[in-house]
C-alpha cells in the first residue's frame, strides 16, 4: 500500500460502489408469503370485528331498552362469529386443527390465547342470542350478553396483534396502532349492520358508535401511516382508500337524523368500508412479504441508528 492511499484513506474517503438492488437468491423473496387465504383471513378479521363490537352495542342497548337495536346485535354477533369460526376452520383444513390448538394455553402466543377466547366467546353470543329470540331463559340470556359484551373489545382487537406478532413487514412495524384501526373498523361495522336492520327510532347508539368508530380508525390508521415510514407504501393502495372514503361518509350520513333508508346506506357504507379495510390490511401484508426492499431497508436504516447512537 503506497504512502498516497494510505494519507487517502485517513481522510475518510469511502469507496463507490453501485446501488443496491433489493433482490434475493434466484429471484424469491427474503420472507416467505404467508399461506393464508385471503377471503378465509380477510373474511375472519371483518367478521371477528363485527361480532366484538356487536355484542358491545348489544349490551348498550338492554341498558337502554332499545329491544329492537339489542336483537339486531345478539343476531349479528351470533352469526359473524360463527362465520368467522367457520372461516377459520376452512383456512385450516379441518376442524380438528383448531381444536388441536385447545390442547394447551400458552398466555405469549396470540394465536392460543385467540383460540380460547373465541370458543369461550362463541357460545355466550348463540346463547344471548337464542333466548333473545325465543323469549325464554331471559336472566340466562342476560348475562350472556353481558359477558359477551365484556370480551367484545378483546375479540374486535386481537386479530390484530395476531398479524402483528409476524415477520410480515408492513403488519409488525403497524403493531402500535393496529388495534386501534381494528378498534374503530369493528364499531363501524357493528353500527352499520345495526343501522340496516333496526328501526331508525332505536338507531341513536349506533349512530353516535359510527362516529367516533370512524373518528378512531381514520385517525388512527393515519396516524400509524405517518409514523411506520417505507413499510406503510403497501397501505397506499386503492382498496384502503376506498375503506376510508366508504367509513368517513357512512359516518358522515350516520350523524343525520333520518329516516329508515337514510339509515341503510349509511349502514352499508359503513360495512363495507370495514371489510374493505380489513382486506386491504391483508393485501398490504402479503406486498410487504413478497418485495425485498420492505424487509430490507428498514433493517439497514435501524442498523445505521444504532451504530450513531454507539457513536
Amino acid at each position: 500500500m503506497t504512502a498516497t492511499h494510505r494519507r487517502r484513506r485517513g481522510r475518510g474517503e469511502q469507496p463507490v460502489v453501485p446501488e443496491a438492488t433489493f433482490a434475493s437468491y434466484y429471484g424469491t423473496p427474503v420472507l416467505n408469503r404467508p399461506t393464508w387465504k385471503a377471503l378465509d383471513i380477510a373474511g375472519y378479521l371483518f367478521l371477528g370485528g363485527l361480532a366484538g363490537a356487536s355484542s358491545l352495542l348489544a349490551a348498550g342497548a338492554e341498558a337502554t331498552a332499545r329491544p329492537a337495536l339489542a336483537r339486531v346485535a345478539k343476531l349479528g354477533a351470533a352469526g359473524a362469529v360463527s362465520a368467522s369460526l367457520g372461516l377459520l376452520v376452512h383456512d385450516l383444513g379441518r376442524p380438528s386443527r383448531f381444536l388441536n390448538m385447545l390442547r394447551v394455553c400458552k398466555p405469549t402466543s396470540p394465536m392460543s390465547v385467540g383460540s380460547w377466547l373465541l370458543a369461550g366467546y362463541a357460545p355466550l353470543t348463540l346463547t344471548a342470542a337464542a333466548t333473545d329470540v325465543a323469549g325464554r331463559f331471559r336472566l340466562v340470556g342476560r348475562a350472556a350478553a353481558l359477558s359477551a359484551a365484556v370480551l367484545g373489545p378483546v375479540v374486535t382487537t386481537y386479530t390484530a396483534v395476531l398479524i402483528a406478532d409476524t415477520a410480515v413487514p408492513s403488519w409488525h412495524d403497524a403493531h402500535r396502532e393496529l388495534p386501534f384501526v381494528f378498534a374503530g373498523s369493528g364499531a363501524t361495522a357493528a353500527a352499520g349492520l345495526a343501522l340496516v336492520g333496526a328501526p331508525a327510532g332505536q338507531t341513536g347508539p349506533a349512530r353516535r358508535m359510527a362516529v367516533l368508530g370512524a373518528a378512531l380508525e381514520v385517525g388512527a390508521f393515519r396516524l400509524m401511516r405517518r409514523r411506520m415510514g417505507l413499510t406503510a407504501e403497501p397501505y397506499e393502495r386503492g382498496l384502503l382508500r376506498a375503506a376510508e372514503a366508504l367509513t368517513a361518509s357512512g359516518a358522515a350520513l350516520a350523524g343525520l337524523r333520518g329516516g329508515r333508508a337514510p339509515g341503510a346506506v349509511a349502514g352499508a357504507a359503513l360495512l363495507a368500508g370495514s371489510a374493505a379495510l380489513r382486506f386491504g390490511v391483508f393485501h398490504a401484508g402479503v406486498a410487504s412479504a413478497q418485495d425485498p426492499k420492505y424487509t430490507v431497508v428498514p433493517q439497514r436504516e435501524r442498523l445505521a441508528a444504532r451504530a450513531r447512537e454507539g457513536t
